[in-house]
């Protein structure tokens, strides 16, 4: 059985420093961290592209397939489940998916560790 750790809360900055659908790179207790804020609210997703094994991913293309937020790595073009952390088009592959939410006007990311 797989068990989630939670780590606490770390604020990243003040909700209005992010700009609708782009990505920001931050690093959480030692972890790259894409966070993006869309209209379905804020999300945080590893930075690192599990295909290429680049952190781009906060530089990716963010919209929605099916009604589902997503980003798309800049480099294979790859899209993402911003909710889940599962790439769309490879079954298998996916990145880690961390909390997101504000609090008091700033944005704050707890990272999720599967152990």
């Amino acid at each position: 059985m797989t068990q989630t750790v939670m780590l606490n809360w770390t604020t990243i900055c003040p909700l209005d420093r992010l700009e609708p659908d782009r990505g920001v790179a931050a690093l959480v207790d030692g972890v790259q961290i894409a966070l993006f804020r869309t209209p379905d609210g804020l999300f945080a997703i590893d930075n690192r592209d599990p295909v290429s094994g680049a952190y781009v991913l906060s530089r990716g293309i963010v919209g929605s397939r099916g009604g589902v937020p997503t980003v798309a790595s800049p480099l294979h073009k790859q899209v993402y489940d911003l909710r889940s952390g599962h790439c769309l088009d490879l079954p298998g592959v996916a990145v880690a998916r961390h909390d997101a939410r504000c609090r008091d006007g700033l944005v704050e990311v707890r990272l999720r560790q599967e152990g």
